[in-house]
């Protein structure tokens, strides 16, 4: 058997008792057919409740906390993404420009000074050189 075909029977059986509550109401006397109706309707609350009872009365509290649960984690995975993303990004770019200035500044140090050393050396080569020359024309003038 089918509990959705039971609860449906049940339901229906109820609906037409009601009717014959109605009817009694109409036809016999109204005491009577009051008295069935408030019958029908006290078994039918508690139909209603027992039916209520046989159900797990935490599934909707779980349905709902599911539902919370994976909306937030969503949510959170996609904030904490793009947060994570930019912070990143922009700790790159920012490190970058200060490797890339440390870089620059180191090199045209280190070029400056070789640069500066190598024309000292070589003024110093030249200017030795024009001494030993010069020195050998006085001793070649002399000696005339």
């Amino acid at each position: 058997m089918n509990p959705n075909r039971v609860d449906f029977l049940v339901d229906l059986v109820y609906g037409l008792t009601i009717f014959v509550a109605i009817g009694l109401i109409l036809f016999v006397e109204t005491g009577v057919g009051i008295a069935f109706g408030m019958g029908v309707l006290i078994s039918y609350v508690i139909h209603i409740a027992w039916k209520m009872a046989r159900f797990d009365p935490d599934w909707m509290t779980r349905e709902v906390a599911e539902r919370v649960e994976e909306t937030v984690s969503k949510e959170v995975e996609e904030t904490v993404t793009r947060e994570v993303e930019e912070t990143v990004s922009d700790t790159v770019h920012d490190e970058m420009d200060e490797v890339a200035e440390k870089v620059g500044e180191t090199v045209k140090e280190e070029v400056t000074e070789d640069v500066e050393r190598a024309v000292g050396e070589e003024v110093e080569k030249v200017v030795s050189g024009d001494e030993k020359t010069a020195t050998r024309s006085e001793e070649t003038d002399e000696e005339s």
